[in-house]
């Protein structure tokens, strides 16, 4: 697996803003740290839940059609290429609808499977970057971890510094999104060059 490329993958699709991040921004303005973090959490529970589904899907689509893994693979850096371009011309839209809720962790976890970004991001990196190269449940269950762990970091950094990055993207938006867009597409690139 091209660790690089994967790991640059990740970080730039969890850390870029998103419903998470800015949710989670909103939710720290509003309600404070205390109840961010457990929407933070549940970030990571739902989408470590996505991830070992997109898994589980994956593999039987694998193993019933093995011819599938190319298409998989072309999806993979086809989506990477499209979110390189949303990346680089967004207009940057910080409002978010909030409203009270008492079970933030909750939230966090069910916003997962509504959430369009997560769940292509969770088949594009488990199809292109697992699967390919891992065999064993405990790999899938492994990354599914990781991957909901840096969901996990990813909120509550923009909660912490939500007006850190809200500033700086408000500043320096072209910039920021030119150089994400420029490493995802060569993320996705390095996918088709193994």
């Amino acid at each position: 697996m091209p660790v690089f490329s994967f790991l640059l993958f990740v970080i730039i699709t969890s850390f870029t803003p998103g419903p998470n991040n800015f949710m989670a921004m909103a939710f720290a303005n509003k309600h404070g740290m205390k109840k961010t973090v457990k929407f933070s959490l549940g970030v990571g529970v739902g989408f470590f839940i996505i991830a070992l589904l997109c898994s589980c899907f994956n593999i039987f689509l694998t193993t019933v059609m093995p011819i599938i893994e190319f298409p998989l693979t072309i999806f993979g850096v086809v989506y990477m290429l499209y979110l390189a371009f949303k990346i680089l011309t967004s207009k940057g839209n910080t409002n978010s609808n909030n409203q009270d809720k008492q079970n933030f962790f909750l939230i966090g976890v069910l916003v997962q499977f509504v959430n369009p970004k997560g769940i292509l991001f969770g088949i594009t990196v488990v199809s292109t970057f697992i699967l390919p190269y891992y065999t064993s449940y405990s790999s899938y269950f492994l990354f599914s971890l990781f991957l909901g762990m840096v969901g996990i970091v990813s909120t509550f950094s923009w909660s912490l510094f939500g007006s850190v990055f809200q500033k700086f993207l408000v500043k320096y938006r072209r910039s920021f999104n030119a150089v994400m867009a420029a490493l995802l597409v060569y993320s996705a690139f390095s996918i088709l060059v193994k």
